[in-house]
């Protein structure tokens, strides 16, 4: 089956015009110019899509969701429950990675791991970090390594805490090894292979990371650093590190992405280092998205600078090779977002139609044969969603 995105305004990320978008099964087929009767003529079924007034664009990808909900840090009764397909993909997030965080306990990787082949099943493309807080990382098999190599979801080590009393306070001897397993884990796997840290409110910062770099053996490119908007003084050690090389990002859960925005663009962050993500727990991806869309729509950020941020950034920084972008021969991740609010329109993920015209067409697997009625609003969504 073959699907023709007609008279959008292309940005793939970068501006293409109004141009047409063809997706032939689970792949871009063409982007710019088709032929419509050619495709009759041939006998090709296809569907016919108008983007009249609307924006086209590679599908977002979130790369740290705490797919299993997260261990709150007030008593077992404040775990937050785990994320479903519905929640994610409608808001316009095509690819998540998942991440265990300070609690390896409750939450483990065999289900994260099994959560993600969940969520490939539902028509979700979904990986997963190796590892929490902890170093020595949690993995599934006996090594950071050996995960990335043998389990195709596990794309790198994260989230490693450093500058956080709830981390383990690892050395730069022990860190750099770690970070050295992961790469070259996915050197011979053809994977990301980076490690991904979280970064506390501790004194240090970022001291560690610099250490390391300068100290022994390891690449800018093999670290990607979350969280960095706790503070300007973070912020500008972050703007530093991205210019070596480094991977940073700016998640939303405080609401103030397009402040933190402003800030790395005029103290000369190199935005090509730049990603950004849900940290998705008690955050919601819809908080996300809303933070996303207001940085255009509401803070007058140009989307030609925005979206490469959910997109070509982040696909790049995690070796996603197919995706972040649209053109020939790439996975048909794309959305159609409304021009004046990109709201979402219409959702593909792998060439499936998962929303349409707003409204979802992807179904959890588990609602088949269960009698189950669920419906939790959280007191902080409406704060959430409108922080954008």
């Amino acid at each position: 089956m073959h699907t023709l995105i007609e008279n959008g305004e292309v940005l793939a990320p970068r501006p293409l015009g109004r141009c047409s978008v063809l997706l032939a099964g689970s792949r871009i087929a063409a982007v710019g110019k088709v032929n419509r009767a050619a495709l009759e003529s041939l006998g090709v079924e296809h569907e016919v899509v108008d983007a009249e007034g609307c924006l086209v664009t590679p599908g977002w990808i979130d790369p740290h969701v705490h797919l299993l909900g997260g261990s709150g840090e007030e008593g077992f009764s404040t775990q937050s429950p785990e994320f479903f397909v519905g929640e994610i993909v409608r808001h316009g997030f095509t690819t998540v990675v998942g991440c265990l965080g300070v609690d390896t306990t409750m939450k483990t990787m065999p289900g994260l791991l099994a959560k993600a082949k969940a969520l490939r099943e539902e028509g979700l493309n979904a990986y997963v970090w190796t590892g929490g807080y902890n170093v020595p990382p949690t993995t599934i098999l006996a090594t950071p390594r050996e995960d990335i190599m043998f389990i195709d979801e596990v794309i790198g080590v994260g989230e490693v805490a450093i500058a956080d009393a709830r981390g383990m306070e690892p050395d730069a001897r022990s860190l750099a090894r770690m970070v050295l397993d992961a790469h070259v884990g996915g050197m011979l796997a053809r994977k990301a292979g980076v490690t991904h840290f979280h970064v506390g409110e501790g004194r240090r910062r970022l001291a560690l990371l610099r250490e390391i770099l300068d100290q022994f053996e390891v690449e800018p490119g093999w670290l990607y650093v979350t969280h960095i908007e706790r503070n300007e003084a973070l912020m500008r050690e972050a703007i530093g590190l991205a210019h070596r090389g480094v991977a940073v990002d700016i998640d939303t859960v405080e609401g103030d992405l397009a402040r933190w925005l402003r800030f790395y663009v005029d103290n000369d962050g190199d935005l090509a280092q730049l990603t950004v993500s849900s940290d998705a727990s008690v955050n919601s991806p819809a908080a996300s998205a809303a933070q996303i869309r207001g940085c255009v729509v509401d803070h007058g950020f140009p989307i030609e600078q925005v979206l490469p941020l959910v997109t070509e950034n982040t696909a790049r920084i995690l070796k996603l090779p197919h995706k972040g972008v649209l053109e020939r021969d790439r996975v048909a991740d794309v959305l159609v977002l409304e021009r004046d609010t990109l709201e979402v329109r219409h959702v593909w993920a792998e060439g499936r139609c998962a929303v349409r015209d707003g409204e979802l067409q992807l179904r959890e697997g588990f609602l088949k044969d269960s009698k189950r009625e669920i419906m939790m609003v959280g007191d902080e969504r409406d704060a959430g969603v409108m922080a954008g």
